[in-house]
């Protein structure tokens, strides 16, 4: 097996102005792989994957603009929605002449990467969803305040800020409820938080986690999409989260009942504990794909 830092190349491309980072490994030629990470990661929670799959598979994984190591322009500057970092998101798949695609998608991923199925439904080989929501009733309790923060931003955000973008809800996201957290590297939610305090990242994140109401108020149209399109779909679900409860995982059955459905002995982040797991679900899942 090869390390990380043989297969991986580390690139940028300019997309609205915008410097997009992303990271890109395996064969030219092979089965390509978009990955989109979630909050308040960046590509690097798929380090650990990327050479699991990389032999055979061609592997793309982004920053959005504002994570990671892509440009974190003032929202004054950008408007940090999930429909435009959609559309940035679509922007790099066109430079690299991406025309069809695995959708592999973690947390926000998953808002991002629905936009990109509903605009380009002919791209898409096949969803993976690892603890990416998209029914209502994989939203947990933690929900609740998150939710009055949407119906009056004003009078929630700073409990909000101090809550959401906090070192130990940072610490959390990974840890959730598991049995085992001495399995966790610190240096996960370290790093996160380092760059959650960045300048700037109260503004952007805030505007940001306001605007994912628009990503419940578009879960009908989500949920549709799979009904009619039955597209070969796997879940992968960390049953430790503490943010996004295992109903969610459940629900994606009832779109696409030939769905296959795993509850690993994670949490949100199930790269963090069942990354071999998960490589060995995505290549059999992928594989069987082409043997139908």
């Amino acid at each position: 097996m090869n390390s990380t830092r043989s297969t991986t190349t580390y690139r940028s491309a300019v997309v609205e102005g915008i410097r997009v980072f992303y990271r890109e490994a395996g064969p030219p030629n092979g089965q390509t792989i978009l990955m989109l990470h979630g909050f308040p990661s960046s590509s690097r929670m798929y380090e650990p994957l990327i050479p699991l799959l990389a032999d055979r598979y061609r592997i793309i994984a982004p920053d959005y603009p504002g994570f990671g190591h892509s440009d974190a322009p003032s929202p004054r500057e950008f408007a940090y929605t999930f429909d435009h970092l959609a559309r940035v998101i679509e922007g790099l798949v066109a430079q690299l002449a991406l025309a069809s695609y695995t959708l592999l998608v973690q947390d926000y991923g998953g808002p991002v990467g629905f936009r990109l199925a509903l605009r380009h439904s002919d791209r898409i080989d096949a969803i993976i969803v690892q603890n990416a929501v998209a029914h209502e009733e994989g939203l947990g309790p933690l929900w609740e305040p998150r939710k009055a923060y949407w119906a009056d931003r004003a009078a929630n955000e700073e409990r909000l800020r101090a809550n959401f973008l906090s070192f130990d809800a940072t610490r959390q996201r990974h840890v959730g409820t598991s049995p085992r957290p001495e399995r966790y590297d610190p240096d996960t939610w370290t790093d996160e938080h380092a760059f959650l305090s960045r300048p700037g990242q109260l503004e952007i994140q805030s505007d940001l986690f306001y605007d994912y109401r628009t990503n419940v108020a578009a879960y009908p149209d989500w949920q549709a999409w799979m009904r009619d399109r039955q597209p070969p779909l796997l879940v992968l679900w960390g049953r430790y989260d503490p943010s996004f409860t295992v109903a969610g995982a459940e629900a994606y059955r009832r779109d696409v009942p030939d769905a296959e459905v795993h509850m690993l002995d994670a949490g949100h982040f199930a790269l963090d504990e069942a990354c071999d797991e998960v490589a060995a679900r995505i290549r059999s899942f992928l594989a069987n794909l082409v043997r139908a």
